[in-house]
């Protein structure tokens, strides 16, 4: 049997150091794709959208992997806690609550709610709406708002597991009106041109802004996370990746 001289052996074991540096295991981002044009899964089930564009780009400008897996809304910040997922790109809006139980990158989307409503509802503002069933999905913002102006527990609010349920609801009259993301709404109206559906705005939604969430205290990744979207801004593929989505 051959022996290797000591410094072949040292050299081995060097490159094998090397190459395990490199073989860093990717990241697990967590999302929920029923939330296009933010996340979606494709006709290949692959998911797609500007979220999980952008944390890609953010990956590979910061120099780590990642791995998205789709996952239901609320299973997100319960799989962020216990550990199953590092991140969450997910269209999350930054609020107080929610701060306190994880950490956020910088804002990277502006939104606010707005009211999605049948062509012939004479609906025209969150007072119009009393009364009437309106649909949020579970936990979102627009659960939220909906809490703040009927209550927690009031019976006139309908939530589902995702917005696509919502909104299926409204075109079957199961509800009189949907309230979400600006975006979402907006990307629904041009994917479904026939469905009857407009828009109402009120003065009474504020702007929201979306940020990546990981575990409360990894500071180390949200460092990388907020280095790699300040690369994406800076050399123009965030502004590229905006308006293959949203246009100008």
């Amino acid at each position: 049997m051959r022996i290797l001289p000591k410094c072949a052996v040292v050299l081995c074991f060097a490159l094998l150091l090397q190459g395990a540096a490199h073989a860093e295991r990717p990241y697990i981002v967590g999302t929920e794709a029923t939330f296009a044009p933010f996340e979606s899964l494709n006709e290949k089930q692959q998911i797609v959208g500007f979220d999980a564009e952008l944390i890609q780009a953010i990956a590979d400008r910061a120099g780590f992997q990642i791995k998205m897996i789709n996952t239901p809304w609320e299973g997100l910040f319960i799989g962020l806690q216990r550990g199953e997922r590092d991140i969450v790109a997910a269209a999350v809006t930054i609020t107080p609550d929610r701060k306190r139980t994880m950490d956020f990158s910088a804002p990277y989307f502006e939104a606010k709610q707005l009211i999605i409503t049948t062509q012939h509802n004479k609906i025209d503002a969150m007072d119009s709406l009393k009364g009437q069933k309106v649909g949020v999905q579970g936990g979102t913002s627009g659960d939220a708002v909906a809490q703040q102006h009927f209550g927690k527990t009031s019976p006139d609010i309908a939530r589902f597991d995702s917005i696509v349920q919502a909104l299926e609801a409204l075109r079957a009259g199961k509800v009189a009106a949907v309230i979400a993301d600006n975006g979402v709404v907006r990307n629904y109206l041009v994917e479904n041109p026939n469905a009857r559906l407009r828009l109402v705005d009120d003065p009474v939604f504020e702007k929201e802004y979306y940020g990546i969430a990981v575990k409360k205290g990894n500071k180390a990744l949200l460092n990388r996370i907020n280095k790699g979207l300040d690369a994406v801004k800076a050399d123009g593929t965030y502004q590229k990746i905006y308006l293959k989505y949203f246009g100008k």
